[in-house]
């Protein structure tokens, strides 16, 4: 039996200029973190004693016969791509996650992450952080044909709070952005993360994304620019959360403009109310549409946002450095029919 753990991400600056048809072209870069809230992946070969081949928990329970009938498109994908045309193990998979799907918080790459860390270590191989990614990259997008970003796999992989370059050659950097401790937990204490109640599938608004690329060049180049821009706040003497804030809602200006179907009047209405109580700047994270907000916000204002925004669930939360481990392994009994 296998444990992953994989975490979910928040995105500051340069989400888009991830995109492959993007960077390809461009190059692209992005200010990024993961936190410690995860998903948990538990998977085991299943006896040989049941009707069905497998057995696949998440917000169903399926009993498929074969790898093909399983419904989860990620779990399917991942398989078939593990095992081939190789039947002779029944899979268990549990799926528990700290927060929900489909919010903006790259949960699905943390799941593809996380089974392809899982299932790599039940077939008793070590798999590097950038494999992970890699691996997880090519299965959503050339596999699911998925409308991805990059960001997030590497992200959920490696975790931490990180500078990520997408090269035009197709080769990823990534830098860890360093600070004084102090300094990087007073950036923590004035963040606000808040879920909106609206889910989406991120495929849908990214596609707009996508096809206006080329339309919304300007838009993207000055958010590349801003990942730079932050770091030079994050790294400068002055107190950096106003600063970050304000270019924060900067970037948000921008991004609502990349495609119909970023922001709704749903999301408009919670960022001027948290504006309005005396957040600094903000974002929807993800590509859109619905999910989790994040805001900057001053100290002395933070109880005044979260009352203004109490009809909203808060998430606290902190950044998390490990990434995708596997938390339990031990030798499967059936792993090799006996």
């Amino acid at each position: 039996m296998i444990i992953t753990r994989t975490p979910f991400r928040i995105s500051f600056f340069g989400g888009g200029t991830d995109y492959f048809d993007w960077f390809r072209e461009h190059g692209g870069a992005v200010l990024a973190t993961s936190i410690d809230k995860y998903c948990y992946l538990t998977v085991r070969h299943l006896p040989p004693f049941f009707e069905h081949r497998h057995r696949i928990v998440w917000s169903q329970v399926e009993l498929p016969g074969s790898v093909g009938e399983i419904k989860h498109p990620a779990v399917r994908a991942i398989l078939g791509e593990m095992n081939g045309e190789d039947e002779s193990h029944g899979y268990e998979i549990h799926h528990d996650g700290d927060l929900p799907a489909r919010a903006g918080l790259g949960s699905s790459s943390s799941f593809a992450v996380g089974l392809i860390h899982a299932m790599h270590a039940l077939q008793g191989r070590m798999v590097s952080k950038q494999d992970l990614a890699s691996e997880a990259i090519r299965i959503e997008r050339d596999v699911l044909c998925e409308n991805v970003g990059c960001q997030d796999q590497v992200t959920t992989a490696h975790g931490g709070f990180n500078r990520i370059d997408f090269h035009r050659n197709g080769a990823i950097d990534i830098n860890p952005v360093l600070m004084p401790r102090e300094r990087l937990e007073r950036l923590q204490d004035s963040l606000l993360l808040v879920f909106t109640g609206v889910s989406r599938f991120a495929s849908d608004v990214a596609a707009k994304q996508i096809e206006n690329l080329k339309s919304r060049a300007n838009e993207l180049s000055a958010m590349r620019q801003m990942v730079d821009e932050a770091i030079s706040i994050l790294s400068s003497p002055v107190d950096p959360i106003e600063p970050f804030g304000r270019l924060l809602h900067e970037n948000w200006l921008l991004k609502r403009k990349l495609a119909q179907g970023v922001t709704t009047s749903r999301v408009d209405e919670v960022y001027e109310a948290a504006l309005a109580a005396g957040a600094y700047g903000g974002k929807l994270l993800g590509a859109g549409g619905g999910g989790f907000m994040l805001f900057v916000v001053p100290e002395d204002r933070k109880d005044a946002v979260r009352t203004r925004l109490s009809n909203l669930v808060d998430v606290r939360f902190r950044f998390e450095t490990g990434g995708s481990k596997v938390l339990y392994a031990e030798r499967d009994s059936w792993d090799n029919g006996g």
